[in-house]
């Protein structure tokens, strides 16, 4: 239900059930739709004016979520190559003008970018299992009030210094909207 073979579909906003294809990766597991929408439900259907950080874009399905609920920055982060040309590719097709692509490594660009973000989606590669070490460095990337979206396979609960706004499952999927317990 989620997507034909490659391709996934936008469920919301301004390109509503356009589909976005994305290329054979045993590491790419676009957010399904159903998670997608509860996740959607939680940010508000409305993300004018918001600046997003896609960290593990992937198949681009979150990001391009954001951009078409009028996010007006989404800065999408992926080090492969393949997939970069394929959400070139899916922004030129859509015109999406907000969308921001970059190819490098996620450290390395929390590392080098100093901007500040309201929402960054947090799904990489279950099986390199960066969580924890991701969110050790993403707090000086949040705007005040920013939150931080983290899909895993299984439970997994933050540190103190996150609380969890909300939760949810779906099959061995766990995904949950968090914020920082203070703004330092």
């Amino acid at each position: 239900m989620a997507s034909a073979r490659g391709k996934v579909r936008i469920i919301g906003g301004q390109w509503r059930s356009r589909l976005l294809a994305f290329p054979e990766n045993p590491d790419l597991r676009p957010t399904a739709d159903r998670i997608r929408e509860t996740l959607f439900n939680w940010l508000g259907q409305d993300l004018s004016g918001m600046r997003c950080l896609d960290l593990f874009a992937g198949s681009g399905a979150l990001g391009f979520e954001a951009a078409s609920r009028g996010a007006a920055l989404v800065a999408m982060v992926d080090e492969d190559a393949a997939i970069y040309r394929m959400l070139r590719e899916n922004k030129e097709k859509l015109q999406a003008a907000q969308v921001e692509l970059i190819m490098m490594n996620a450290i390395n660009f929390l590392k080098s970018d100093t901007r500040k973000f309201d929402v960054v989606f947090l799904d990489p590669p279950y099986r390199l299992e960066l969580l924890p070490e991701l969110l050790t460095v993403l707090p000086s990337h949040l705007a005040t009030g920013g939150l931080v979206y983290a899909e895993t396979k299984g439970h997994w609960a933050p540190d103190a210094q996150w609380y969890v706004r909300r939760q949810a499952k779906a099959g061995t999927v766990h995904y949950q909207l968090l914020e920082l317990t203070q703004h330092g």
